[in-house]
């Protein structure tokens, strides 16, 4: 056939036992790389399925595979159906002959047709049947398109329907994959239903349907309200789809929020109407002299000349640059989740459009943000909703903030205000407020005016001063950090001009960041270390105080306290009783490479790179000893809390793993039988067996409703075995 020729390989089929199983490859919180496996091939994910019109090719899809590497594309089943001379073609020879394309074929079903035109007439499972017989990979039902001018009865009534119509259309499906399109207008409670309904139903991707208007009317506020209500509901081993989103300008924000396939004909829309396509926005070609970014496909050409081309030529030039720009930005995406940026490119582009800038600040505007600083709040007071409004948000905030990973490696670029409100940052703290406990009563000392590494600095005078009973503090920009974490990613590892280091302390703002620390009515010192001159002598004055004997082990010990309890969820009496008479193998730069105990055995090794801490089998049996709750036998699918003192949390596998995991093999997906409800992606996790008995140490790679959905694919990296 004519589509199994051309000068790339055409794509090797999956497993027939993974046929329509997703996987995650590489996180960042939400965001993610992931695997779709189909009959014609592996699909990538995140990435663009470029629309096809079987009557008008303006790039052939043949071109789309060979020379732009494209994985999959989508057509319309419905626009096929209506036209005999198509239908038949595509019932003799398939899908994937018609349009001459060896890739994942998707196709829709005709419900945007019915949003443009009024109605279709083709019957649901008559839609479904059709796409099965010409041979998609991915097929969509016959859903009920609702528009933002809807009433809440009538969307409401279109999301009953399109709920009622998935069992029929599964049916009819059978082994083909199926889209089950998510509907509900602009009412979140809705979406919320229709999401938490369809997930019931076996469908292999989820759409987001019903977001070409608002997409059109740049109403981006309520595609994120949309956005966050429908995945934070929907079962979390199906990709998501964005139907009709294929502005790149959208795809950062919409990735980090765990969007995995966008589709749309805008790259032959903008280019007839002679507009490009660019990650800031919309320029059109009638306005420039220069290309606003060079892209192949314009290398050898000016605006100009191409202004002066015919209209045919003109289009098809112009479609191939908004392609090439749109697959840039997809991979800029991928890039970025692989090193857990996405976000902060998700804050650049908010940055570059101001209906784009409102949708990240109301996203960030959620009751997370009481914990920042006054002064943050003051930008995103325009953005908040009634108190009534914010507060139905919280779980689906909660959904997005604990799934991220901390600490993690690499710097903490400062971009202002939008620092605070990056989901990883509002976890680590969430997580330090939660778990770390006051040893001292006396006095708090708050360090400030002086950035990391603060033990440069500081630490021969925290070293005479420790001992005593004082709870010491750094400012940050972040917030106050016990010293004992003053190496943890993210507060040390900030890189922005030294004027942030430089500010006043905030009494107002220490009080607050003092109680959800537990710290109340304690007299509080704050000392000035921007000039480190005689500051021995200085400190000493202040606190009324002789020269102190150093004393290292103690300050060492207290570190790694507070880093069993913050990053290990150790009770900190347990905490205290394990670093009992410990010692230490230190770096060449003064920091702890390995924990000894008091008979000698190696039990933890702090990470240099971020500051977190690695457990030795021999640790991870001390703290697996100390367990006080019952080995979990299922899954939670709501859970946020912290769980502070639980310890680390526990992955149980079933009998056919145990022996592989003991040999050091990493958990799959579909051997897991329960976690506990503390778990998150990066933390240190024990797995176990149904017994409780350690088999292994490892970092989770998963939430909670992760581990119970998926089947294929990683849960845990085991770091060792314990045999």
């Amino acid at each position: 056939m004519k589509w199994q020729t051309g000068s790339r390989s055409n794509p090797a089929p999956c497993r027939e036992k993974d046929k329509g199983r997703f996987e995650i490859v590489t996180r960042d919180g939400q965001a993610r790389l992931g695997k779709l496996h189909t009959a014609h091939g592996i699909v990538e994910t995140p990435c663009l399925l470029p629309v096809i019109n079987p009557n008008i090719r303006t790039i052939e899809p043949r071109e789309m595979w060979d020379k732009y590497g494209i994985q999959a594309l989508i057509t319309n089943s419905y626009v096929i159906w209506k036209h005999q001379k198509l239908k038949d073609v595509a019932l003799s020879d398939g899908v994937h002959s018609l349009i001459d394309y060896p890739g994942v074929i998707m196709t829709d079903s005709g419900t945007f047709q019915s949003y443009v035109y009024g109605d279709v007439e083709v019957g649901v499972e008559e839609i479904v049947e059709f796409q099965k017989d010409i041979g998609v990979d991915i097929a969509t039902m016959l859903d009920i398109f609702t528009r933002p001018d809807m009433t809440f009865s009538q969307v409401k009534k279109a999301v009953v329907e399109t709920i009622e119509r998935g069992k029929p259309s599964i049916e009819m499906a059978g082994d083909v994959i199926l889209n089950g399109p998510i509907q509900g207008g602009l009412f979140p409670e809705l979406r919320s239903l229709s999401a938490s309904q369809m997930s019931k139903l076996d469908f292999g991707v989820h759409p987001i349907g019903g977001i070409v208007p608002i997409m059109e009317q740049q109403k981006y506020k309520d595609l994120a309200k949309i956005m966050l209500a429908c995945k934070s509901n929907l079962s979390p081993n199906r990709p998501v789809h964005m139907f009709g989103c294929g502005h790149p300008m959208l795809f950062p924000m919409l990735i980090a929020m765990g969007a995995d396939l966008f589709d749309s004909a805008a790259y032959v829309l903008f280019a007839r109407d002679g507009r490009l396509l660019t990650p800031w926005g919309t320029e059109r070609l009638s306005d420039i002299e220069e290309w606003p970014i060079i892209m192949p496909v314009v290398s050898h050409v000016s605006p100009s000349d191409v202004r002066s081309m015919k209209k045919d030529e003109r289009t098809v030039l112009l479609s191939k640059y908004n392609l090439e720009i749109t697959l840039q930005e997809m991979s800029r995406c991928r890039q970025a989740i692989r090193d857990g940026t996405i976000w902060r490119l998700a804050e650049r582009r908010s940055h570059q459009h101001p209906a784009l800038r409102e949708a990240f600040l109301w996203l960030v505007t959620n009751p997370a943000t009481s914990s920042m600083d006054p002064l943050i709040l003051d930008e995103i007071s325009a953005s908040k909703e009634t108190g009534n409004e914010l507060g139905k948000w919280e779980e689906n905030w909660n959904w997005l903030v604990n799934s991220q990973f901390t600490p993690r490696n690499g710097s903490e670029s400062w971009g202002g205000i939008d620092t605070h409100h990056r989901p990883h940052v509002e976890m680590a703290r969430r997580r330090l407020f939660s778990r770390w406990k006051s040893r001292n009563s006396g006095d708090v000392i708050i360090f400030h005016g002086n950035n990391p590494p603060w033990r440069d600095k500081i630490g021969d005078l925290i070293e005479r001063i420790c001992s005593l009973d004082y709870e010491i503090f750094i400012q940050t920009p972040l917030g106050l950090v016990p010293w004992g974490l003053e190496d943890l990613n993210p507060w040390a590892h900030i890189e922005g001009p030294d004027w942030l280091w430089k500010r006043k302390p905030d009494y107002a703002w220490i009080q607050r960041e003092l109680e959800r620390l537990g710290v109340t009515d304690r007299k509080i010192v704050t000392i000035d270390i921007s000039d480190t001159e005689d500051l021995h002598q200085r400190v000493f004055e202040l606190l009324d105080l002789e020269e102190l004997e150093r004393t290292p082990d103690i300050k060492k010990r207290a570190q790694i306290v507070d880093k069993l309890c913050v990053l290990c969820n150790v009770e900190l009496d347990d905490a205290i009783e394990l670093c009992k008479d410990s010692t230490f193998v230190m770096s060449r730069t003064g920091r702890i490479r390995n924990v000894i105990d008091s008979e000698g055995i190696h039990l933890f090794s702090p990470r240099l790179a971020e500051g977190g801490m690695s457990l030795t089998v021999d640790g991870a049996r001390k703290l697996h000893a100390l367990r006080n709750c019952d080995t979990p036998d299922g899954f939670s699918l709501t859970e946020y809390s912290q769980h502070p003192g639980k310890g680390p949390a526990w992955v149980v596998v079933d009998n056919d793993a145990e022996p592989f995991i003991q040999e050091g093999r990493n958990v799959m997906h579909g051997f897991v039988l329960g976690c506990d409800s503390w778990i998150r992606p990066g933390e240190t996790v024990l797995v176990v067996n149904s017994s409780g008995k350690l088999l292994a140490i490892g970092r989770s790679q998963a939430t909670s409703r992760e581990m119970a959905s998926f089947t294929k694919g990683i849960a845990v990296k085991v770091r060792e075995g314990c045999p």
